[in-house]
């Protein structure tokens, strides 16, 4: 009997300790999962921390294309070569209606507005409260009515920088010269810096070109690849918000096309008898409620 109880005393002490032996590694295995964590944790609001305070208006990478991407087949001086003016559109109407009507969806007459690469007309819907005109030829922005004798002439490929101070602008607009811009890089970042919080971008472009001044990688592009390109300016600068793509701007009140297959073909007849409109737009911070 004694013999059986020191038995059962010893299997239970056995026990005991075998409990205890499991609560320790349990405890140790609960220590180093928290630490872990704890360290995720910290890794992860690192990152956060990061990620919040970086500074809007800063660039995320210093190239979007390579040098190679960016030659002419015409290196001459853009000034130079843009300096006798050209009185004309370089897109059909069917292109200007449309840019006109996006402007009127976009924007208010108590804008204050600026159109780079602007020439002697800016195909606006208002005469907005402020409009500052910037382009190569003295002659064409002088005729500009919108701009009534605030515009500036600068070759951005020398110099990519806007004489307006910080957050002036409710709209930054751009029509059919993206494709010449050697530093779009450090163009949209100054966009940036003159767009007040909210303030929209509008940039339109269509197949056209002066083919000898486009840079190659947009000589060699299809719609889909400018298209990209052009996005890739906007979300290399932080602060923008996701760029939205346009290619076809309804009038007011006229719905959009349901069936999918219908609206293909009216797109596709559409392009086929009129310049193809593409506008890629982003604002800076937010998009403004009305």
């Amino acid at each position: 009997m004694t013999t059986l109880l020191s038995s059962q005393s010893s299997g239970v002490s056995s026990l005991s300790s075998s409990l205890a032996n499991n609560r320790e590694k349990d405890r140790g295995h609960l220590g180093r999962r928290v630490k872990r964590v704890l360290r995720s944790k910290k890794a992860m609001t690192f990152y956060s921390s990061t990620s919040s305070n970086e500074s809007a208006g800063t660039l995320k990478r210093t190239q979007v294309i390579d040098r190679t991407e960016r030659t002419k087949l015409n290196e001459s001086d853009d000034s130079l070569w843009y300096s006798a003016p050209r009185f004309c559109t370089h897109v059909d109407d069917g292109f200007l209606e449309q840019l006109t009507r996006l402007y009127r969806q976009r924007t208010k007459a108590s804008f204050k507005v600026c159109d780079l690469c602007s020439s002697h007309v800016s195909h606006y819907p208002y005469e907005y409260e402020y409009a500052l005109g910037h382009g190569l030829n003295r002659e064409e922005l002088k005729r500009n009515r919108q701009f009534q004798g605030n515009f500036f002439v600068r070759n951005f490929n020398e110099n990519p920088t806007i004489e307006a101070e910080d957050q002036t602008f409710d709209m930054v607009s751009m029509c059919v010269s993206i494709q010449y811009m050697q530093r779009g890089e450090e163009l949209f970042k100054e966009i940036f810096r003159v767009l007040k919080p909210g303030g929209v971008v509008i940039i339109s472009y269509s197949n056209r070109m002066f083919y000898e001044k486009a840079l190659s990688v947009w000589r060699d592009g299809t719609g889909y690849s400018r298209t990209q390109l052009v996005k890739s300016y906007f979300q290399n600068v932080s602060g923008f918000t996701e760029p939205e793509v346009i290619t076809e701007v309804l009038p007011d009140g006229v719905e959009d096309e349901k069936n999918v297959f219908v609206k293909m073909m009216k797109t596709f007849m559409k392009r086929a008898s009129s310049d193809p409109f593409y506008a890629v737009v982003s604002y800076r911070n937010f998009k403004r409620i009305e």
